[in-house]
């Protein structure tokens, strides 16, 4: 039977016989599902969570409670600060990047700290261009800056204006 099945359908024996399995599985599982399984109404208990959720939301309504309500005071915890205190970095003095003016640096003698000041380029990057400087001799245009591992075309052109090449004097 399951041969000529087979030539019918274009499957092999196997694949008939995995297709008859899924077929008898799946049935098995509607059935107990829908008519065994029916006499439980939900497996799954509702939980109301109002309580928790006054605890982390503390809105004006709550307020007026929590000056009544000593109890309540006692057990709500800022979870903000919480979190900031594991933090041991001090926010209010970090420095943020101070970005310089245009056609200010010179490429060709810049160091490491002028060359970190320009966005996106932090002390390695500023490290392989000097790298780059040193093999080339000099920078002849910017766009060489593009050989620097790190530094693609988007990067470039937000760079380019803070930089220039001061031309050589033939003194």
């Amino acid at each position: 039977m399951l041969k000529r099945l087979s030539e019918q359908i274009g499957f092999t024996q196997n694949e008939i016989k995995v297709v008859f399995f899924l077929l008898i599985v799946f049935t098995i599982g509607f059935v107990y599902k829908s008519f065994i399984q029916s006499g439980n109404k939900s497996p799954y208990k509702k939980f109301n969570y109002a309580k928790e959720d006054s605890l982390f939301q503390l809105s004006e309504k709550n307020a007026g409670l929590l000056e009544k309500n000593t109890e309540l005071k006692d057990s709500i915890v800022d979870y903000k600060q919480e979190v900031l205190d594991f933090n041991k970095t001090n926010f209010s003095k970090n420095n943020p990047k101070i970005i310089p003016d245009a056609k200010s640096i010179n490429l060709n003698t810049a160091g490491i700290e002028e060359l970190s000041k320009l966005p996106g380029i932090g002390k390695k990057t500023a490290e392989k261009i000097l790298r780059l400087r040193e093999e080339l001799g000099r920078f002849t245009g910017l766009e060489e800056l593009l050989e620097v591992k790190g530094i693609g075309n988007s990067k470039f052109n937000k760079i380019k204006k803070f930089l220039f090449i001061e031309k050589k004097s033939n003194n």
